[in-house]
């Protein structure tokens, strides 16, 4: 894992790129390029203004005692937000788990994938019969209900089997929607893998919290 001033360096670097073009007290952020030139699929676009403002992505005043980097996980509110020096940081919407599957804890970013394989586990086939189909896994690509990128949440060195990743469903953004993994839109989700180092220190509250 990346000491605090690796980390720090990091992401106070990407920050200022980030937020160059920013001019004093304009809280919110240009939109980003929808994905890397190289990119082996293409992702439809959306226009993230059919989403309500506030899970629309921004950089927004967030005082806050963890390190530039971290990813703060609000389930109640279901907002993500990425820590910026200078009391801020940049907010994404999210989709957390429905009733009876969210997830909290701490944990860290242990792998990285673009357009990742999905495998759905046992239970999920049990409720879903349907996803049997996928039981060896589906591989990545625009269908499939990662997204473009993923992001997997480690804990003492062990997969919690949840992931931060992208959707194929950018209406569900801002809603009880999963099971149990975070959603982001994915042109977020690309930002946000582009940010975050393995290493990088993922905080997801509980809702209530």
């Amino acid at each position: 894992m990346p000491g605090p001033n690796l980390t720090r360096r990091y992401f106070v670097t990407g920050a200022l790129a980030s937020c160059a073009s920013l001019a004093p007290g304009l809280m919110t952020m240009p939109a980003l390029a929808d994905q890397d030139p190289d990119d082996p699929f293409q992702i439809p676009h959306f226009d993230e203004k059919k989403l309500p403002k506030e899970f629309r992505r921004a950089v927004v005043h967030y005082p806050s005692r963890h390190w530039p980097g971290t990813i703060i996980v609000n389930t109640g509110s279901r907002q993500l937000f990425v820590i910026l020096e200078g009391q801020q940081a940049l907010r994404f919407g999210c989709a957390v788990g429905r009733d009876g599957f969210r997830w909290a804890g701490l944990a860290d970013v242990g792998r990285k994938v673009m357009w990742p394989r999905w495998t759905p586990p046992k239970d999920m086939i049990d409720r879903s019969p349907e996803k049997a189909k996928w039981k060896n896994g589906m591989p990545g690509g625009p269908d499939n209900p990662l997204g473009a990128r993923a992001l997997y949440l480690f804990q003492n060195g062990g997969d919690t089997l949840y992931r931060i990743h992208g959707t194929t469903e950018p209406m569900s953004i801002g809603k009880n929607a999963s099971s149990g993994c975070i959603r982001m839109l994915n042109q977020d989700v690309i930002e946000l893998y582009r940010r975050a180092p393995v290493g990088t220190r993922v905080i997801v509250m509980a809702e209530g919290l």
